[in-house]
């Protein structure tokens, strides 16, 4: 009987199968496990912003004060500049005090000479206000002179002086011609005497017509012009002078100069024409003590030095 089951199964290996499987399927009857609630929903909390940065201190320089005296519109304390030069030959002593005024609008400047006694002279006060108009007071003269600039477009400019006491000044208007720096410039005194002074400007030097009075108090026009040039490693000067414009030539004089300069050295040679007057300064600086100068034609040779200081001069001749 063994052996009839062991082939029936070998026969029908299937059968085993669905035995097996009867075998662990549940019945009908019996009750599903009910799966668990999912768990309960938490509302989004909101994520607080991050603080603003904070603000950049103001640099102490730049902070505005309140308003003395509850004016509207404050402006910081001005700030004094004291400046103090002594010159050891003349034995004065040269002072300034300056400041600013309302935020740097304006500038006021005093300078005055003191000496060694203690007197105090030259007294002198100069007001900018901005770079358009000054003002210059004489204490000891009790005079003042006022210059003032104003532009009217790009190539239109006018500049004027006043001296109130003398009650005097003068009106320039300049207009450029040309770029680079090619200018026509016409002067006029106030009050209005004879024609306006009328030059010509450019980079190398300027061209001048002007109305003057001579030895016998007549007005005559003269013609003044000056040339710049680099010449080698120096700069040479070309001066053109006639003071008659209806005289002979005698009255035309033409003056050449060159002047080379360099930390040890100035050589200055000179002539005039027609006169052929000539002249030669030479300046020699063997240290910041021991210096050297030669004049000719004054023949005036100075030598000075820590220890002593000689001098030989022969004028004339």
């Amino acid at each position: 009987k063994q052996r009839v089951d062991e082939g029936i199964l070998a026969i029908h290996p299937s059968i085993m199968a669905m035995v097996d499987c009867t075998s662990r399927a549940p019945s009908k009857g019996a009750s599903q496990p009910t799966p668990p609630p999912p768990p309960p929903t938490l509302p989004a909390l909101p994520v607080p912003s991050p603080p603003p940065p904070p603000a950049p201190a103001e640099p102490p320089s730049r902070r505005t004060p309140a308003a003395p005296f509850g004016l509207p519109f404050p402006f910081p304390r001005p700030a004094l500049r004291v400046t103090s030069e002594y010159d050891s030959d003349s034995q004065v002593f040269f002072h300034r005090v300056s400041c600013g005024l309302f935020d740097r609008l304006a500038k006021l400047k005093l300078c005055l000479l003191h000496n060694r006694n203690g007197e105090v002279s030259s007294p002198q006060l100069r007001l900018n206000v901005g770079k358009r108009l000054s003002v210059d007071y004489d204490v000891e003269a009790q005079n003042a002179v006022i210059k003032g600039s104003f532009d009217v477009g790009d190539k239109l400019q006018f500049h004027a002086t006043r001296d109130w006491k003398e009650q005097q000044g003068e009106v320039t208007m300049i207009t450029k011609v040309a770029e680079p720096s090619y200018k026509i410039a016409l002067t006029s005194a106030i009050p209005t005497v004879g024609l306006p002074r009328a030059a010509f400007q450019f980079p190398a030097g300027e061209v001048s017509i002007e109305e003057k009075e001579d030895e016998n108090d007549e007005r005559v026009l003269s013609m003044n012009g000056i040339l710049k040039g680099q010449v080698l490693n120096g700069i040479c000067t070309v001066q053109y002078e006639h003071t008659n414009l209806k005289t002979r030539s005698s009255d035309r004089n033409l003056r050449l100069r060159y002047l080379y300069k360099d930390e040890e050295m100035a050589f200055i040679p000179e002539i005039s024409l027609p006169s052929n007057a000539a002249s030669l300064t030479f300046k020699r600086q063997f240290s910041p003590s021991d210096k050297l100068r030669l004049i000719i034609p004054e023949y005036c040779v100075t030598y000075e030095d820590n220890n002593n200081a000689w001098e030989k001069t022969k004028r004339g001749g």
